[in-house]
């Protein structure tokens, strides 16, 4: 892939994953407005988060972790990838299907194991229904990560970024008919999950078919390439457990204040949108990419990809890590403080929110470092920094609980991805050059950190001198925005009057990308 090539990849699943973020945040607005943080709201979170907890384990970590760069490699190599990627498919959905259809009928315990707070209460009878209906979701959503892995080898990211927004897609819809036709909202919520999971997996089929790919089927078959598959995977796969332990950690230490899981899950949603666009985008692309660079035997190559995606990376999220310390309470105001969502659980969630902001360039970096173990099949040194990572956040949050509660799980979570970046980011130093950032990197990261800061310290002043206009019903939109292009405006001046950004990178960019 050419360095245009790059920028465009990170571009375009940037931007799609930008449209399916907004539409999550409308999806929660939603949500909150709707439900509020009672006990439907509560349960709902714990019984969505379950397909999606095993999805980052299947869909999005291990298993396409090891299988993209196989697949990569093999397609750069003129081998049979296509039949490589059918095996592949038709056995993890027998898989799947299995431990779905025993994952359904062992849902209590799954919640419990989720949410023990819950015990005794109407939350857990409704978590259980609920976590019924919409854990098929993580069949459909898996298949449809590997798909959309043999697209991304192929350079193409539009179909395999766009179809994430049908996940929000049906959820808003489903809220919207449940209104109208007095449905139950909980259930109809769940159903709305699984729906979705159908419809990705349909229009990524539906993409790689017009490619001339094809899926005939076959049954599952244990082959020698799928063994050396499961191999590769199977350090990813016990790292990717460990980093859903830090998640069931979490949410139990939250499911014992009324309220702390949802006031957790909406400040979640609103870091993630961030950490979708950049970390994400640089994910996908930078993987194959690696993966590719490294079997032509390209060490400039990869060291110009792992540098731009990490100054990519900070350019965008070291402002928005500042922006959401600093202005979180406004945000989450407008945002969430509507209907059922009252000003006491706004307020907590903005306090979640900026714990999770100082965390958000960690979690970013994660995204950027953690290629340059799975292009070299290094999946066992993650797991390793994974473990520390997990007992780094289970310490903190049980230890830190009985002082401050439910924040303790948002503290623990941002304190263990910075001890995950530090290791991976030390484990890369024996990889070569490679890996090694380059001077553009090292002149543009402390020009990129004064920026932030200086942004930061703007947003600080116009929100003293608003006062309380910037929480107002009446008045904390239009503050909001002002705070936000001031931020925007400030951050971009300061940038390119110190060297952090070249407009002239920018519109060299933008003229390749035409031609």
């Amino acid at each position: 892939m050419k360095p245009i090539r790059l920028v465009t990849g990170f571009v375009t699943v940037g931007f799609w994953t930008l449209l399916s973020r907004i539409a999550g945040l409308v999806r929660d607005m939603f949500m909150s407005a709707y439900l509020g943080d009672g006990p439907v709201s509560q349960a709902f979170v714990v019984a969505q988060s379950l397909p999606n907890m095993f999805r980052r384990l299947f869909a999005e970590g291990a298993f396409n972790m090891a299988f993209v760069p196989m697949y990569s490699k093999k397609l750069e190599g003129g081998e049979d990838a296509d039949g490589f990627a059918r095996d592949a498919w038709w056995t993890l959905a027998g898989f799947l299907a299995v431990f779905s259809a025993l994952c359904i009928v062992a849902m209590p315990l799954l919640v419990w194991a989720m949410a023990s707070g819950f015990q005794g209460d109407q939350r857990f009878d409704l978590a259980v229904t609920m976590g019924r209906i919409a854990f098929p979701y993580i069949l459909f959503i898996s298949l449809t990560a590997l798909l959309s892995g043999v697209l991304n080898s192929m350079g193409r990211f539009l179909a395999t970024s766009a179809v994430t927004i049908l996940l929000s897609v049906a959820m808003i819809a489903g809220m919207v008919l449940a209104r109208r036709f007095g449905w139950d909202m909980g259930e109809t919520l769940a159903w709305s999950v699984t729906v979705s999971g159908v419809l990705q997996l349909g229009v990524t089929w539906w993409a790689l078919r017009r490619l001339g790919f094809r899926l005939p089927f076959q049954m599952p078959k244990w082959t020698p390439e799928l063994k050396r598959l499961a191999i590769i995977a199977a350090p990813a796969a016990l790292a990717g457990g460990v980093v859903q332990v830090n998640l069931i950690v979490g949410r139990q230490v939250a499911s014992y204040t009324d309220g702390a899981i949802t006031w957790l899950y909406n400040a979640d949603r609103l870091y993630q949108l961030p950490l979708g666009v950049v970390g994400i985008a640089i994910g996908v692309v930078l993987l194959p990419e690696l993966s590719r660079r490294l079997r032509a035997n390209d060490p400039e190559g990869a060291q110009h990809s792992f540098s731009r995606g990490a100054e990519f990376a900070l350019l965008l999220t070291l402002p928005a890590a500042v922006a959401l310390i600093v202005i979180a309470r406004p945000i989450i105001g407008v945002i969430f403080e509507r209907g059922a969502y009252g000003a006491g659980a706004a307020q907590n969630t903005a306090l979640a929110l900026a714990v999770y902001g100082a965390g958000l360039p960690a979690f970013v970096l994660h995204k950027v470092l953690q290629p340059l173990y799975y292009a070299r099949h290094d999946t066992r040194r993650p797991f390793n920094y994974a473990v520390i990572s997990m007992v780094v956040n289970a310490v903190v949050a049980v230890g830190l609980m009985p002082l401050i509660g439910f924040l303790a799980a948002a503290i623990a979570t941002s304190t263990a991805a910075w001890i995950m970046v530090l290791q991976l980011w030390l484990g890369a130093r024996n990889m070569g050059d490679s890996v090694r950032t380059d001077a553009r990197f090292r002149r543009r990261m402390p020009r990129i950190l004064a920026s932030s800061l200086v942004m930061g310290a703007l947003l600080q002043a116009m929100l003293m001198l608003m006062g309380d206009a910037a929480l107002a019903r009446e008045t904390r939109t239009p503050m909001l925005l002002v705070l936000v292009l001031a931020g925007m405006g400030g951050y971009f001046l300061t940038a390119t009057l110190s060297g952090a950004m070249s407009i002239a990178d920018l519109k060299a960019s933008l003229r390749r990308r035409k031609s």
